[in-house]
């Protein structure tokens, strides 16, 4: 059957289809409703998946597959390589829900949206849930997520809560609950969106055929939201109109900083690290290359313990010293505030349902997961009873339910090593640590398994945001999908993810991010943190250094296929300089390679918001064909061949971010640490193949490391001399490959830097470049020899050394 074949097919396709899946007993399921009928919504859906045949199933998977690769979307696993990372686990069959259905949702969810709010109020404020007895102390005191120094500290924007997610699950009646409440820093919503992209990839017809609500709008509105709260900032005088809001982020060793870049891409925001931060006089300040800059808005995806080593946690390496007094001062929104972890704390689950009464005079529209704190009598006794129905966790603990790690006893017996003793024994003994939580059986949701689907158990993250006409909740969001149990549902013991589709009766609206109209407007370019700064700086440094390893390593292998002895000076003088570069020839890729490709890497993965997704799969394809081709190397041409191919992606990388990127001053700072390498570069061949004394063919080899054989046989018309390699090589300023065209290129770069000039004064940077240029202008071949190279590379130390001081410290 071809991929042109008729989307939907005749009704007992269909049938033999849903007949063929086998929902568990006792268990509600997505696709199959408890009368044995296709629950509302997935009849298109179904008729297109029944209409293909297995191998065009595969094709529309692999359609989304290569979506996310070539988008860059994965997942970091927890290891000791901040780098390993995992491909998304996508499964491709939607989650579909009926729009109706998802509307009870919503509003079950803005209410206990509007509850969590009311509940931090009164943690940090009045503390009246104690007082009165809603709400043990114990349980309030023993957090370690509730912050003693953010007691009293009234929010900037009037609300602690901004951005939230909920776990929530159905049950075997139908209905839906919550399992959890995502406060601290919810994740997931970057890549909701990306699960969205893949999947309509993966069935266009079926995806716009089934008027599925579109995500758009809810961060249109939230990011609408993040620019008012920055305008209010500006009315007060915190900060000034053109600063932008910002995403705080942990860095790239956090598991969702992919997320993270995303977001800030898509939203336009920047990203920041602790380290970018300061507090100066109350307020929060970025270090920029134009100095420190205030803002006034930062979305925080950092948990709070490490927002503050000063007040808060002080082992932290990620935070920022001050931050909690600037909040206390109130110069600065933090979304969401410091210590709204608390709420996400599994004891507090157990009196919901009382608070709800209490704050609002009405029952939890949505119930959360049933849950008894061992701290009180009755609860424990029910517990101790009941052991053998329930998970038994940490009262403390903020993981999920069926997170693998939340739950130490389940149907009674431990998960994991035993503690001494029973469970009884243990519940008795631990009493209020724990919490007793109903053992639900979670509904299930088709995947696609060996050409057939079949049910696997699963949970949804539903996002809320505050927007300024009250709480919006994202129409769709992400489904966990466990492995074959609900205690594997995490991605990190290998879980899966998928979309969710709401789907309505009518046509929808097609929403874009953008404003739906307003006046022509072009932005101002955003401020670039210093440490975004330096990583593109020494980004452009190490490509250029990996460029030339490749080009040393191919020169050396074409030698030996040419001449075959290793002993034949020209030969060993190449090696000879491998070798004082640490370069190990016998391997393909020599460590050194692999280490300069790692360093590149994650020099732009930690300013991947700022690179085209291009860009960014570039760099990646250099990583892997680096790691594909290495092993012994044979000395001769396939090795020869094998660093070509390596040049030919790194080039590719090079002038993709060179040719495509923005001309903003990252751009600029990129672009002056690639010239620099090149010429310190330049300068160190130059002192050992253009030395006075070297043998025969080292001039030619010199010419071929710079990538300028025809240009030196159109200039000169005679064999190399050591003359005519120094003026190509090194004073030729129109030769794109001489030291001092990467000087001028240089000289252009720092007169486009902030303060290059100070009442027209030239700073320590132009002055030194200048003196080089000047050096490199007025002298002769003659005049150049190989001890002045070594000299002239100590100049360009300094020269890194003034753009350092100046803009990267």
């Amino acid at each position: 059957m071809s991929e042109q074949a008729p989307l939907v097919t005749s009704r007992d396709a269909a049938r033999s289809l849903i007949r063929a899946y086998a929902p568990r007993d006792g268990v509600a399921d997505e696709l199959v409703a408890s009368d044995g009928r296709m629950r509302p919504g997935w009849d298109v859906f179904v008729n297109q998946l029944a209409a293909l045949a297995p191998e065009q199933v595969a094709a529309r998977f692999a359609r989304g597959d290569l979506y996310l690769r070539d988008a860059g979307v994965y997942f970091r696993q927890y290891s000791a390589d901040a780098r390993a990372e995992r491909d998304w686990p996508l499964s491709h069959i939607p989650v579909i829900l009926h729009a109706d259905e998802w509307q009870h949702i919503s509003d079950g969810l803005i209410q206990r949206a509007d509850l969590l709010e009311r509940i931090a109020a009164d943690l940090y404020g009045t503390q009246r849930l104690v007082a009165d007895g809603h709400l043990p102390p114990e349980i309030v005191a023993s957090s370690p997520e509730w912050l003693r120094p953010m007691v009293g500290v009234q929010p900037l924007s009037g609300h602690y809560l901004h951005f939230l997610a909920f776990e929530i699950a159905r049950s075997p009646d139908g209905s839906w609950f919550v399992l959890g409440d995502r406060t601290q820093a919810p994740s997931g919503a970057g890549f909701a969106l990306e699960n969205r992209m893949a999947t309509s990839r993966s069935f266009p017809d079926a995806f716009a055929k089934s008027n599925v609500s579109r995500l758009a709008s809810f961060f249109r509105d939230f990011r609408d939201t993040l620019e008012g709260m920055r305008e209010e900032a500006a009315d007060l005088g915190i900060a000034p109109r053109d600063s932008r809001p910002a995403i705080l982020t942990p860095g790239l060793s956090t598991d969702t900083y992919f997320e993270h870049t995303y977001i800030a891409r898509y939203l336009g925001l920047m990203l920041l690290e602790g380290e970018d931060l300061t507090v100066r006089h109350g307020r929060v300040m970025v270090r920029t290359v134009d100095g420190l800059q205030p803002v006034s808005v930062l979305w925080r995806r950092l948990d709070a313990n490490f927002a503050d080593p000063l007040e808060l946690d002080g082992n932290s390496r990620i935070g920022t010293s001050g931050l909690v007094s600037a909040l206390r001062q109130g110069t600065v929104n933090m979304v969401n505030a410091l210590g709204a972890g608390v709420l996400e704390t599994r004891a507090l689950m157990a009196f919901m349902p009382r608070i709800a009464q209490a704050l609002t005079g009405a029952p939890l529209a949505l119930p959360n997961i049933a849950t008894w704190w061992c701290g009180q009598p009755t609860e424990q006794a029910h517990v101790l009873a009941n052991a053998e129905k329930l998970m038994i966790g940490r009262a403390m603990s903020t993981a999920l339910p069926f997170s693998g790690a939340a739950d130490l006893a389940l149907g009674g017996r431990f998960r994991g090593g035993a503690p001494d003793g029973g469970v009884s024994s243990w519940i008795e003994n631990q009493a209020g640590a724990l919490v007793g939580q109903e053992a639900v059986r979670l509904s299930t949701t088709p995947v696609w398994e060996d050409d057939r689907l079949v049910p696997r158990p699963m949970t949804v993250r539903v996002f809320a945001a505050r927007t300024r006409s009250g709480w919006q909740i994202m129409p769709g969001g992400y489904a966990r999908i466990g492995r074959g149990d609900a205690s594997a549902l995490a991605m990190q013991q290998g879980g899966q993810v998928a979309d969710v589709w709401v789907v309505n009766d009518a046509p929808v609206p097609q929403d874009t991010l953008m404003a739906r109209k307003g006046p022509y407007l072009r932005e101002a370019p955003s401020v670039l943190p210093s440490r975004a700064a330096d990583n593109l700086f020494w980004l452009g440094r190490y490509v250029e250094r990996c460029e030339n390893t490749i080009r040393l390593l191919r020169s050396w292998h074409l030698r030996m296929a040419e001449i075959g002895d290793p002993d034949a000076p020209q030969v060993a003088l190449l090696k000879e300089h491998l070798e004082a570069l640490g370069i190990d020839p016998a391997r393909r890729v020599p460590q050194v390679l692999t280490d300069q490709i790692a360093a590149a890497e994650s020099c732009a993965g930690k300013v991947r918001d700022r690179f085209s997704v291009d860009a960014w799969a570039a760099l990646r394809d250099l990583a892997r064909s680096a790691a594909s081709l290495d092993g012994p190397a044979f000395a001769g041409d396939d090795t020869a061949r094998a660093m070509g191919v390596l040049l030919h992606k790194i080039t590719g990388f090079a002038g993709l971010v060179h040719e495509n990127m923005y001309r903003f001053s990252g751009w600029r700072f990129l672009s002056f640490g690639r010239a620099l390498e090149r010429a310190d570069n330049m300068a160190h061949l130059l002192s050992v193949f253009a030395a006075e004394e070297v043998p025969a063919g080292s001039y030619d080899i010199l010419v071929e490391l710079g990538d300028s054989v025809m240009t030196h046989r159109r200039r000169y018309r005679i064999d190399t001399t050591r003359e005519t390699v120094v003026d190509l090589l090194a004073l030729d300023g129109n030769n794109p490959r001489s030291i001092l065209f990467q000087v001028n290129a240089m000289r252009d770069q720092a007169d486009h830097f902030p303060h290059a000039r100070i009442r027209g004064k030239v700073q320590p940077l132009g002055r030194e470049l200048l003196r080089i240029e000047t050096e490199l202008t007025v002298d002769d071949p003659e005049e150049w020899p190989a001890d002045r190279f070594i000299v002239l590379r100590g100049l360009l130390v300094t020269v890194a050394g003034h753009l350092a001081t100046a803009y990267l410290g």
